[in-house]
């Protein structure tokens, strides 16, 4: 299931990541409640296409390491994705985010510059936008009591909520649905789920760039489902108002998970924007 196939020990933890081909280095980083495996049908191609093209699961997702004792929040990761780059020896990067990926991509864009290149945001959280109505409600009655949520109510919860994700809920079924629960299918998955993820859910890493979007100098590019239910349209138009000469596409039969309702359109976004200004 896993894309990756290989591990590095950043600032004394170990990240799970992929490293294939010689040219421009473009990083693709995920959101949640997810992990690297939904670039499955768009990394490939870029690969193909001739970049060198870096996938990684954040610390506390997927098959990173999970410690129990690490800060797993937006800004925390902000900064071992910084350190990532720098062991990689990557001094610039085109950054493909989604989700909290792009919270995480809007801060390196602000408070590290430098090491952007370009930078597109899919679907990512912004302003106040997150968590959810539905995350907000399980924040309030599950968190403090998760440790006596069986395997089944959980699974249950997070299948409701990985089909909110998709304008077409049927994709997430069969061997799809199993991949993305797969991380949590043990109690170690389950506590790190809400430990990691769910209780890091805080727009605070968000409203407080609100002021400093327009400090971004890279070009950025928006791409949005029409129909996400939590993430909605119109914090990508706000969005692409704020960041000065942001380009805003919106794909139709699209919903937050983008990349599993429309991996083609996804793909042709992400080369159409690598290709500008003289990319390969």
């Amino acid at each position: 299931m896993s894309l990756l196939d290989r591990s590095i020990l950043v600032d004394g933890v170990r990240l799970a990541y992929r490293d294939r081909g010689q040219g421009e280095p473009v990083v693709f980083v995920h959101g949640t409640p997810s992990y690297s495996y939904e670039w499955r049908d768009v990394v490939p191609h870029v690969e193909d296409a001739g970049f060198r093209v870096i996938t990684y699961d954040l610390l506390g997702y997927g098959d990173s390491e999970r410690p129990l004792d690490r800060d797993t929040s937006v800004g925390a990761q902000t900064e071992l994705l910084v350190e990532l780059l720098d062991e990689l020896n990557l001094d610039t990067v085109n950054l493909i985010t989604h989700d909290i990926g792009g919270a995480i991509g809007q801060r390196v864009a602000i408070m590290h510059p430098t090491r952007v290149k370009r930078l597109m945001l899919m679907d990512t959280v912004s302003y106040d936008s997150w968590p959810s109505a539905t995350w907000q409600k399980i924040i309030r009655e599950k968190v403090d009591g998760y440790s006596a949520m069986g395997p089944d109510e959980f699974e249950s919860m997070l299948t409701k909520q990985l089909r909110m994700t998709l304008a077409d809920e049927t994709v997430m079924d069969g061997d799809n649905l199993r991949a993305f629960l797969a991380p949590h299918r043990t109690t170690l998955g389950r506590v790190s789920f809400f430990q990691h993820q769910v209780s890091h859910y805080d727009s605070t890493y968000t409203e407080e760039l609100a002021d400093r979007l327009g400090e971004i100098t890279a070009p950025v590019r928006i791409v949005w489902g029409a129909q996400d239910s939590w993430q909605p349209v119109s914090y990508a138009e706000r969005l692409a108002a704020d960041i000065p000469d942001a380009n805003l596409v919106v794909l139709p039969q699209a919903g937050h998970f983008l990349m599993e309702d429309d991996p083609a359109a996804v793909t042709a976004q992400v080369l159409e924007f690598l290709r500008e200004d003289g990319g390969r």
